[in-house]
């Protein structure tokens, strides 16, 4: 039976981003009780040019966290390639000799071989994975022995907490950060435009696609700045508005004589107001969204994050947002909009 408001059964572990050194280091001093990070190459569902981990910071960052009682989780969370499975087995071996206290993985056969190789390995399931169901979980964890699995965005409260009710596997949910709109990064529309899916190359807007032009007022049209994937003009900024990096799915159409987000309005997900609920429901951990973003995000969401969870776990029903958490989390949010995402959705 789904889990009912009250007191949660376990504090759950905070986990948070990091794309870089600096921002593992800001999340382990703001109270994140794990850390998650990938290689600087296509292995990892990040690959952001300028950011992610070579061997030595890999270390640096496990010696660093693991000193102070953190965890290091290695995310190895693309699909391997045809050919090129051998990038993906020296990225396991690599990550587990660094001391990585578990890798976060989505494609099959990667699990498989880790297991195999690395029977005593901690293996999380990755988001990408995109299990949704308990009964897939628990084939994940007869076949491949995983010990967490990530939840897609897609699940109501009641839904998770349903999860977690039939399966030993613990669960983990995001709480806070940039959505996804399609499968959990099986992305067609970024496909279609580039021939590259971020489930492969590990970005959703490769770089090499991404045109910016700075277009001068001509003819009554103020001057902009349009924004191009692989040639498709998927926004045009003004000159007051701050320029996000474009994505496809929350780009801004022509759709019958209006202009607007046709599929999807930039928004971060944000769990404040849903805490005690995810709490009791029991889940192992919640999740930040942002290896992309800047040490200064991580720092603000894990200070605010650490402090709001632990309000909950000691107040349960009796928690509230306190305004200053809600503030900080608006400032970094995407669009300066925050959302609920499927946890919340009366209608189902």
């Amino acid at each position: 039976m789904p889990a009912t408001l009250g007191s949660p059964r376990r504090k759950p572990a905070l986990v948070c981003p990091a794309g870089s050194l600096p921002a593992l280091k800001a999340a382990v001093d703001h109270g994140a009780d794990a850390v998650y990070l990938g290689f600087r190459d296509a292995t990892n569902a990040r690959n952001f040019a300028g950011l992610n981990f070579d061997a030595a910071a890999v270390a640096e960052g496990v010696r660093y966290a693991q000193s102070r009682g953190r965890e290091v989780l290695v995310a190895i969370n693309t699909y391997a390639q045809a050919g090129r499975f051998g990038q993906w087995q020296r990225a396991v071996d690599a990550a587990l000799a660094l001391g990585a206290d578990a890798l976060i993985i989505a494609d099959v056969g990667v699990l498989d071989y880790a297991r195999r190789a690395h029977p005593d390995a901690r293996l999380h399931l990755s988001v990408q994975g995109s299990a949704t169901s308990y009964e897939a979980i628990n084939f994940a964890r007869e076949r491949f022995g995983i010990r967490r699995a990530v939840l897609p965005r897609v699940l109501t409260l009641g839904e998770v907490a349903h999860v977690v009710a039939n399966t030993e596997v613990e669960i983990e949910v995001f709480g806070f950060g940039s959505l996804c709109v399609m499968n959990e990064g099986r992305c067609w529309l970024s496909s279609f435009a580039t021939g590259e899916s971020p489930n492969t190359v590990g970005a959703c807007s490769p770089a090499k696609f991404v045109q910016w032009q700075k277009v001068p007022a001509a003819a009554g049209r103020p001057e902009s700045m349009d924004v191009r994937l692989a040639g498709i003009l998927i926004d045009r900024f003004g000159a007051e508005e701050n320029a996000g990096y474009p994505t496809i799915c929350k780009g801004r159409y022509a759709v019958q004589g209006e202009t607007y987000y046709a599929l999807e309005e930039p928004a971060s997900l944000n769990v404040l107001a849903l805490l005690p609920a995810i709490l009791a429901a029991g889940v192992a951990a919640i999740k930040v969204e942002g290896r992309q973003r800047s040490p200064a995000y991580v720092a603000q969401v894990t200070r605010t994050l650490r402090e709001a969870i632990d309000a909950a776990f000691a107040q349960g029903s009796r928690f509230t947002v306190r305004p200053a958490w809600a503030a900080a989390l608006a400032k970094v949010s995407e669009g300066a909009q925050v959302t609920l995402g499927a946890y919340d959705r009366p209608w189902r």
